[in-house]
């Protein structure tokens, strides 16, 4: 309780203008989902490991920081086509080495979660608010919601391999939308990226921008913490 009113206090400071405080309007939410890299974990560097793997095994240079925030925010296949793009035939022969010889397992160890995330799904949880991740990983996240113990505290996992276009289609929130019965007004999607944001505009419903303050958003969060006191239409009252 104490660590929640210092994170509401250091919220109202930072959105001090003008000698008042930005108040957020507080509104009813069902569900809350969340994407995976860069939300749940700060998956940076296994991401960069991965891939560029992958480039050198295939004697292409490492990648770019462009590549790399590329590949971070999307599914391994477009990341590899994207890495050897105009080159078709060495992107079959990457697609071939990661199927045959890249354990991708090996991976989750870089993963490092983010803080406050298990304390703020367990409130949510108790709170009966519906919890779901909607991700354009493919076959890591089964290991991954095993080895951090995620399982109980999500009732929907929706993955590149559960639709038949991935993210920023809103296939992949539809589903989640229909399996939990909830409306999309009350349903908050939690993302990092343009491909998040993308995603939440396309899906209609409303997106709230984790530390990446430059998204078009209808609210932002630096800490897990926050969207406790954020839940929120993102419109403000006068101080």
């Amino acid at each position: 309780m104490i660590k929640l009113l210092a994170m509401t206090k250091d919220i109202e400071r930072k959105s001090e203008k003008k000698g008042s405080i930005e108040r957020w309007v507080p509104f009813p939410v069902d569900c809350v989902i969340y994407d995976c890299d860069g939300v749940l974990f700060d998956s940076l560097e296994a991401n960069s490991r991965l891939y560029n793997h992958i480039a050198t095994s295939m004697g292409r240079a490492p990648l770019t920081g462009e590549e790399v925030y590329y590949c971070h925010t999307h599914t391994v296949h477009e990341s590899i086509r994207y890495m050897f793009r105009g080159d078709e035939e060495l992107g079959n022969k990457a697609l071939n080495f990661l199927k045959q010889n890249v354990d991708m397992v090996q991976f989750i160890s870089y993963l490092k979660m983010e803080p406050n995330l298990m304390e703020v799904l367990q409130i949510l949880k108790e709170r009966g608010i519906k919890r779901a991740i909607c991700t354009n990983r493919t076959t890591t996240m089964g290991p991954i919601m095993e080895r951090f113990g995620l399982r109980p505290f999500f009732d929907v996992v929706v993955t590149a391999l559960d639709t038949s276009k991935p993210k920023p289609d809103p296939e992949s929130v539809s589903i989640i939308i229909q399996k939990l019965n909830v409306e999309k007004d009350r349903v908050l999607y939690i993302g990092d990226s343009e491909v998040d944001m993308e995603t939440a505009g396309s899906s209609g419903v409303r997106f709230i921008a984790y530390k990446n303050p430059s998204l078009k958003a209808d609210g932002y969060i630096d800490d897990h913490l926050s969207l406790l006191t954020f839940l929120s239409n993102g419109k403000s009252l006068p101080g």
